[in-house]
């Protein structure tokens, strides 16, 4: 009897505990999306000119052909969309890419998706003479998916599965295979030289709402692959045997996250080239915010992706005149911030 009533109060207060994370999970949510309307609103209004909100509910609600209208609809009104699902993307991606892989410092070029959506749009510009990025875009998808594919490959050789070490290992030796392939090419072409250069600056400018249609069913698909690949993760993050002994699927699991890892950021990269800092930064702030469970931590890493996106964007276009891209913007910013986390947090071991 006496084990018995001096469990229970432990049994409360774990109860409690949980109750009171739970909504401290589901206040902080709320905020984010308060907060991601809040950016979607500044990237409309605020830029090299700013619009009125009248003036832009107008654009948007009946529009009469002016100037204003045509800002908001045709330009800034295709880049915020694009921003949100860029962001989404990116930050969901980064949060899946440091959970497989372990490794806390992973960002999207870790399993060569960067330099194969890079070598393909290199390919297809100087070889097949494509110079749209409606045309490109299909080929640095492809590159990012054969890229990922190989990688997946080789991590998995020897017969034990892929690993977080094995895949890393791997990651780097195929983007360093086709860093060199892509100098080679471009060194010895111009204008695949310029379209490579712009490209990879990484920009959300100039995109309209045809390339959000584009990519917005690859990343759909993506972000359901990542939800679904959550409760997997969380399994995997007790340890490879742990996960076994439980009856995890491992490999499943790994496939399941590497091709939502590949729709996500493969996709995000074709369209707007490498974003530097946001997959790397993103799944740190959002730890910080829900723990360490991966069925909180990647919807709060997408939306934290799609916020700071939009603001660097806007920040970019406040100071220059829209003369910084978002991908300087975010550099320039994430590296200081990144070094901050290091130093009076620690990088949280994953």
């Amino acid at each position: 009897m006496g084990v018995t009533l001096a469990a229970r109060p432990a049994t409360v207060r774990d109860g409690s505990g949980r109750r009171r994370l739970r909504v401290r999970r589901l206040v902080a949510l709320f905020a984010l999306l308060l907060a991601l309307l809040a950016a979607v609103t500044l990237s409309i209004v605020y830029g090299a000119r700013s619009i009125p909100f009248h003036a832009v509910w107008q654009a948007l609600a009946n529009p009469a052909g002016g100037e204003a209208d045509i800002i908001v609809r045709s330009l800034r009104g295709p880049r915020t969309l694009v921003g949100v699902l860029v962001g989404l993307a990116l930050g969901a991606g980064g949060a899946l890419m440091q959970g497989h892989t372990r490794n806390p410092i992973a960002d999207p070029g870790l399993l060569g998706v960067n330099q194969g959506a890079a070598f393909a749009i290199v390919l297809a510009v100087v070889v097949f003479g494509v110079h749209s990025l409606y045309g490109f875009i299909w080929f640095g998808f492809a590159g990012a998916l054969l890229a990922a594919v190989v990688v997946f490959l080789l991590g998995a050789v020897g017969g034990r599965g892929a690993t977080p070490v094995t895949l890393a290992l791997a990651g780097a030796a195929v983007s360093a295979l086709l860093y060199g392939l892509i100098s080679a090419i471009v060194l010895g072409n111009r204008q695949g030289m310029e379209i490579y250069r712009f490209w990879h600056v990484g920009s959300i400018a100039g995109r309209d709402f045809a390339v959000a249609g584009q990519i917005a069913p690859f990343l759909l698909v993506g972000l359901v692959l990542a939800v679904a690949n959550t409760p997997g993760l969380n399994t995997l993050a007790l340890g490879t045997d742990v996960a076994t002994s439980l009856g995890q699927n491992i490999r499943r699991t790994r496939i399941v996250g590497v091709l939502a890892i590949t729709l996500l950021v493969g996709t995000a990269v074709s369209a707007c080239g490498p974003i530097a800092f946001l997959g790397l930064i993103v799944p740190h702030l959002a730890r910080a915010i829900t723990g360490p469970d991966y069925r909180w931590l990647v919807p709060f890493a997408a939306l934290l992706g799609a916020i700071l996106l939009l603001v660097a964007d806007v920040a970019g276009r406040l100071v220059s005149g829209d003369r910084l891209e978002v991908g300087i913007m975010l550099a320039l910013v994430g590296a200081p911030v990144f070094i901050h986390l290091v130093r009076r947090r620690g990088l949280v071991r994953i």
